[in-house]
């Protein structure tokens, strides 16, 4: 069976939309997944499913956080297999300057605007950098992701997509574990 990776957006954030990743795991169990695991609190699973539609078990992941837990929660679906891919084209890694420490990866729920960067590079601090390859922003935020002004939010509203982010070592512990 595929391993699928799901990132959940916007949970257990100061106290706001507060899921237990153990009645998740269960949540998750009742539409079908296997060999369910979770990372941190912030909404991480990676777990097997028969073959199918990503955006048809997103729907489902999606429908079944809101009978769950009694708010909706937009879910990042993805596969292994595209997630090796998102850590081995992260074009900042060419940077002998770039800590990876400091490497973040948003991952967007569809491809964005042409003019995505054209839209996004003004409200990067100097010392930030961005790449976008398909679907993925590659960021790198020397001063910490809590002071870049490319947030979730402001990513959204600038692309009109939704957005999700994951530190680098997330994004790497994640593609451990769907090994």
């Amino acid at each position: 069976m595929p391993v699928y990776i799901a990132l959940l957006r916007g949970i257990n954030v100061s106290g706001h939309k507060p899921v237990k990743m153990e009645r998740l795991r269960a949540a998750l169990a009742e539409l079908g997944c296997q060999n369910l695991a979770t990372y941190i609190q912030s909404g991480n699973v990676v777990f097997t499913s028969p073959p199918g539609s990503l955006p048809v078990l997103t729907r489902k992941i999606e429908a079944k956080i809101l009978t769950e837990f009694g708010f909706a929660v937009p879910v990042f679906l993805t596969t292994a297999a595209a997630l090796a891919a998102v850590l081995e084209q992260n074009p900042l890694l060419k940077d002998p300057a770039v800590d990876p420490g400091k490497l973040h990866v948003t991952f967007l729920s569809g491809d964005p605007p042409a003019t995505a960067r054209e839209l996004l590079q003004p409200l990067a601090a100097p010392a930030e950098q961005l790449r976008i390859v398909g679907p993925v922003i590659y960021l790198y935020c020397p001063a910490g992701y809590g002071q870049t002004r490319l947030a979730n939010g402001t990513i959204e509203k600038k692309l009109a997509v939704g957005a999700t982010t994951r530190n680098w070592q997330t994004v790497n512990k994640l593609l451990a574990m769907a090994q």
